[in-house]
């Protein structure tokens, strides 16, 4: 069987120059625009490390926060077919970046640590194994070089 293909397009427009363009280092802004048809802009920047706007989202909390919603969303899919009812969910994910020189860097970690309240106490077990397989089949975390750890909690309404 074929797999079906999904395709995604987003706009970034640079909104950073300060009159000069690229000039120098030091004179440009990093601040952008992220886009796409029928929703809310994004405003983004780098890293204020790499001197940035701390009040925009830069490209690596994006893509830590992809990670998330997508363990999230999985999480959820896989809980629903099993029947296993979630009540409240919430994850404070957390990523390691690495600077390795000449420009370039990589993540290295991601953890997750979603803290996810069921409303079957009898479900706890179950519900901390679909983790291990919303990791095995969430889109964003198969696309990634880099290992996405879990370290979840389960409560009980």
């Amino acid at each position: 069987m074929t797999g079906r293909e999904h395709h995604y397009e987003v706009t970034v427009t640079w909104t950073g120059n300060t009159g000069k363009g690229t000039a120098s280092y030091l004179g440009y802004g990093r601040d952008h625009d992220i886009a796409t048809p029928g929703k809310p802009l994004i405003q983004g920047s780098a890293d204020p490390a790499f001197r940035g706007q701390k009040d925009r989202w830069n490209p690596e909390e994006l893509l830590l926060a992809s990670l998330s919603q997508c363990h999230m969303l999985t999480f959820m899919s896989l809980c629903a077919r099993e029947k296993i009812a979630v009540t409240a969910y919430e994850d404070a994910a957390t990523g390691t970046m690495t600077e390795e020189g000449g420009y370039s860097g990589r993540f290295t970690e991601v953890v997750l640590h979603p803290v996810v309240t069921l409303a079957d106490p009898a479900h706890a077990e179950r519900a901390a194994e679909l983790h291990h397989d919303a990791n095995k089949t969430c889109f964003i975390a198969n696309s990634v070089n880099f290992p996405v750890r879990h370290d979840p909690t389960t409560l009980t309404a």
